[in-house]
């Protein structure tokens, strides 16, 4: 039998409202995980694994890459050492308490080729054609305006370069068919995936190299 109280018409508009606004914050929320809400950071996710991961992005030594929203340095710390001494990972993010965090973890594990840079993913300070390849895990979603930030990462990559968006279904979600009509509008070209819409990786190439 139906709770006496939650009958009334009153009780059931705010109850409404209520789950109207949740949902509105759910999925129109684009802040980042603040610092203070980091240990959900370290969390491997399903489908997001670093076997997974290297599988999608095939780090190899002496590339140059690009993480974006790095976090507390998950991905950053397993994929900088396959770059060798002769690669480079670049972690950019635009809040400088993940950028420390991320340093001081490579620090302990003696990790040297990681370079930290504090920017807006809308705005990469580095030149055309400077990566080898570009990685954002849970992070796009959280940035404003992910067209922007895929038409700069398509700008950075050098010629045959390749993209990897990871993404899992929390509040920043972006579900894959979303993702796969902002890459067709940056133009660039599926060329792998793993996982379903709810938890994948897919890498991307500019459709320029894929013809």
């Amino acid at each position: 039998m139906p709770h006496p109280v939650l009958t009334k018409p009153g009780v059931r508009w705010a109850l409404a409202a209520g789950a109207v606004a949740a949902g509105a914050w759910w999925f129109g929320d684009q802040a980042p995980y603040p610092y203070s809400q980091r240990r959900l950071l370290d969390l491997q996710l399903p489908c997001l694994t670093s076997s997974n991961l290297d599988s999608v992005l095939r780090p190899r030594p002496g590339e140059r890459m690009l993480e974006v929203g790095p976090g507390t340095g998950l991905q950053s710390l397993h994929v900088a050492p396959q770059l060798g001494s002769d690669g480079r990972l670049d972690v950019l993010d635009i809040q400088p308490e993940m950028l420390d965090h991320v340093m001081r973890g490579a620090q302990r594990r003696g990790i040297t080729n990681i370079t930290p840079n504090r920017a807006d993913a809308r705005e990469l300070p580095f030149a055309d054609g400077t990566f080898d390849a570009l990685y954002l895990v849970t992070a796009l979603g959280e940035i404003p305006e992910p067209e922007r930030v895929l038409a700069e990462a398509v700008r950075v990559l050098a010629p045959g370069g390749r993209i990897v968006v990871g993404e899992f279904f929390d509040r920043h979600w972006i579900p894959f068919g979303t993702l796969h009509r902002l890459a067709d509008g940056s133009g660039l070209h599926l060329a792998g995936r793993h996982g379903s819409t709810f938890a994948y990786l897919a890498r991307f190439h500019p459709c320029s190299a894929a013809a």
